[in-house]
């Protein structure tokens, strides 16, 4: 099955979209968003040749509409919400994607982040072209057991990039690698003072494996073949 979005889906909270037991492809059109929500489960698509669409009129409430601006080309965009599970995805050629393993050729913004907390675990960052990891405007980013293997350009090594800030600035930013291996020269350029009390606590953390076992945990990444009534 080959659905093709003349406009993005935007995707309300308490929803699941779980492809598992069919092929389902979102491709050639708009992508999926994911904005202001909450406890959203998507799993099994694959999402390809996603292009940028057109907006329209949206009511989001039962006395508001608005007209909402052209979608840029998001394999999935997410904004704003919460607990949200991508799982078992497939995902190629869009103007924008996201993986969980980050393999050859890809540029940057894996994640790029701003404001807020990011926790970074157990994906495998394969040869990107400019940096891994990047953001500005604060955010607190906690990348845990992953695996970087830098690509051989000797200016593209590091993991990290800070936008919009001079290093005095972004010195205080909480930046921490834990965990995580770093392969061909890679390096993460760590910021904020490690004795301060974090941010952060353990509920909002996923437990993490050490680094070691990256390769275990993302060699099934993308969507399963899966059959109706039988395991995946």
């Amino acid at each position: 099955m080959v659905i093709k979005l003349s406009q993005e889906l935007i995707v309300n909270s308490h929803k699941t979209i779980d492809a598992r037991g069919a092929n389902v492809h979102i491709a050639y059109g708009a992508g999926i968003t994911i904005q202001f929500v909450k406890n959203v489960i998507i799993h099994g698509l694959h999402i390809h040749d996603i292009v940028s669409a057109p907006g329209g009129t949206v009511r989001d409430s039962v006395d508001h509409m608005g007209f909402r601006t052209a979608s840029d080309g998001d394999g999935i965009s997410i904004f704003g919400s919460t607990n949200i599970w991508l799982d078992h995805l497939s995902m190629s050629n869009c103007q924008d994607v996201a993986f969980n393993h980050f393999g050859r050729g890809l540029v940057q913004r894996m994640p790029r982040c701003r404001w807020g907390f990011f926790h970074v675990v157990n994906n495998d960052y394969t040869h990107w072209l400019m940096y891994a990891i990047g953001g500005s405007q604060h955010p607190t980013i906690i990348s845990q057991g992953n695996r970087f293997i830098a690509p051989p350009n000797v200016a593209a090594k590091e993991v990290t990039k800070r936008d919009y800030a001079t290093q005095d600035v972004w010195k205080n930013w909480t930046w921490r690698s834990e965990g995580d291996i770093m392969m061909n020269g890679a390096f993460f350029v760590q910021s904020g003072n490690p004795s301060k009390k974090r941010p952060y606590s353990k509920k909002d953390m996923i437990k993490a494996k050490p680094g070691t076992f990256v390769t275990r945990l993302t060699r099934f990444s993308g969507s399963l073949n899966c059959k109706v009534g039988r395991p995946c």
